[in-house]
């Protein structure tokens, strides 16, 4: 049976997206990857058609775009046949995030590594712990080293909350990928956002077990 993660977080801004994306497109180098679009907004959506004219697009990566009412089935039908189920989530509390957050066996939440992204992210933890559902935080768009951003790490570890202990910089090849229909894992396979990308899916699977 596959495994489903959520990636979700009530704050737009924190790259739901384009992380959703890129850890699908890393996912695929490894097994069957299905990419649910609930977010109305449908960029993951728009991504997907993008890789339909895209050479080197995995073809082991499928996108759909659910309703929110059909997710609890869609996803009980795909994670037998997927290794991997991520579900890209509304930024806001709904009851589409809430079925997404149900459904997950872990509910990945990025953020900016400033204030108001973890205080962002309390309403879906909150949501994650009524669920109980384990859920992991991802710093996205991060500078290598900084005085906030440690402060926010030490913040987080005194909450006991869990911080993907990889995270993601602010690097062009994400957006540029993402405008071709790619992953960066795609798009150059050995390239930093590459490498950076495939080291957090690995502690994103240490986490699933």
């Amino acid at each position: 049976m596959g495994q489903i993660i959520a990636v979700a977080q009530q704050k737009g801004g924190a790259g739901k997206t384009m992380i959703a994306a890129q850890f699908g497109a890393a996912l695929a180098e490894q097994g069957r990857v299905a990419l649910l679009d609930i977010d109305p907004q449908g960029s993951l959506t728009a991504w997907g058609r993008l890789r339909e004219g895209a050479a080197k697009a995995n073809p082991g990566l499928e996108v759909i775009a659910v309703s929110g009412w059909r997710l609890a089935n869609e996803l009980e039908k795909l994670k037998s046949s997927h290794d991997y189920v991520l579900v890209d989530t509304p930024p806001v509390i709904d009851s589409d995030a809430r079925r997404a957050i149900r459904g997950a066996d872990l509910v990945l939440v990025p953020m900016n590594p400033a204030p108001p992204d973890l205080w962002a992210a309390e309403g879906t933890l909150k949501l994650a712990a009524e669920e109980r559902r384990p859920a992991a935080l991802l710093f996205n768009r991060a500078p290598a080293a900084s005085k906030l951003r440690k402060r926010l790490e030490a913040e987080i570890a005194a909450r006991r909350l869990t911080l993907l202990p990889v995270a993601l910089a602010n690097r062009a090849g994400y957006a540029n990928a993402f405008a071709d229909g790619l992953g960066v894992t795609e798009a150059g396979a050995t390239t930093q956002a590459a490498e950076e990308v495939r080291a957090a899916v690995q502690a994103l699977r240490a986490l699933l077990g």
